[in-house]
Order: C-alpha cells, then structure tokens, then sequence
C-alpha cells in the first residue's frame, strides 16, 4: 500500500500510529532504496545488511527528523551514506594487488552472483561505475536508473544542482570512454 508522504509524517508522528507507520515505510520503500544501496554495494546480502542499518537509523533519528527535506529524501541520504561507508570499511579490510585487479573483479563478482540478473553488458557497465569517485557514481545512479530530477538529487545529496549536473556530465564522459576502451 502507498502512502502519501503527508499521511506518512503524519502517521509517525502520532506515537499510536507510529509502529504501523514505520512498518509501511519499509514496504514502501525497501525496494528503492535496496536498487540504490545494491547498486554501490554490489552484493545482494551486503545490500540487505546495509537496508536493514538504514531503517535502523531510520528509527532510532525518526524523532530528529525536522521535515526540511522529503523523508524520501532523507531515507535515500542515509541509504547511501550507509552504502558509502561500507564501501569505504570493506576497502580498508581488502587489499588487492591492483586498481585493474579490483575493477576486473567486479564484472566477476556480478556475473557469480545468484541474485545479479543483467548480462555481460550490465556488469561491464558496473565495472565503468566502480571507477567513478563516489560522488559522480552516486549522481549518475539516481539520474540514470531512479530517472531523479536533479532538484531531488541536491536535496539529497545537499548540493547544487550545477555540481549535480557538472557531475553527472563528467560520469558519462568517463563511462563512455571506459565501454570505448573496452572494444
């Protein structure tokens, strides 16, 4: 069932109502927000580790939630810090031998994958994304795949719109010479 946002906030807001309506916030909004998180993570269980600390933390700072951004907003902040931060925590606990090692091993690992369900075509593309510094890779993943406007992506991302932009230019330049590199 979707709920509007303003039924929502409201909804939580009210502490009889408030269990419910966190339970429909998770149904709502687990599947974006897993695409999201599983497209930085890559692996689906490390994905559905990092949804669950994301509405975890949902609960625990709902009450700080103040309501200058959308709680969409908000959710998909904390998705991908969280995603970012796991990120950052498995590179520090992984050495590889190389950048070209690491890359190659992404297309590997997706392709194993049970639960990955593109083609060749689809990890060579997420190889091209694992090159990105973090904040283009974000921008182009919520432009390209959750076809956000960019007035949504600077509310989340608490950036302007002309860095997005600048940003999201940039990663498709980047990508499109990465696949030309590829042939």
């Amino acid at each position: 069932m979707h709920v509007d946002e303003k039924t929502m906030l409201r909804l939580l807001a009210d502490e009889s109502t408030q269990r419910k309506a966190f339970e429909m916030l998770v149904s709502q909004y687990s599947p974006p927000l897993y695409r999201q998180i599983r497209r930085i993570v890559l692996n689906h269980d490390d994905a559905n580790d990092v949804l669950q600390n994301v509405f975890l933390k949902a609960w625990q700072k709902l009450s700080s939630f103040e309501g200058r951004s959308k709680l969409s907003s908000w959710l998909y902040r904390i998705a991908i810090n969280e995603a970012l931060d796991f990120m950052r925590k498995a590179k520090q606990n992984i050495s590889l031998s190389s950048d070209a090692a690491e890359t190659n091993a992404v297309a590997a690992q997706l392709l194993a994958d049970n639960f990955f369900d593109g083609d060749e075509a689809e990890a060579l593309l997420q190889q091209a994304l694992h090159e990105l510094p973090d904040m283009q890779r974000t921008v182009f993943q919520l432009k390209y795949y959750e076809d956000m406007k960019y007035s949504e992506i600077s509310e989340i991302l608490q950036t302007s719109e002309g860095a997005l932009k600048a940003s999201y230019h940039i990663a498709v330049k980047k990508i499109s010479q990465f696949l030309h590199d590829k042939d």
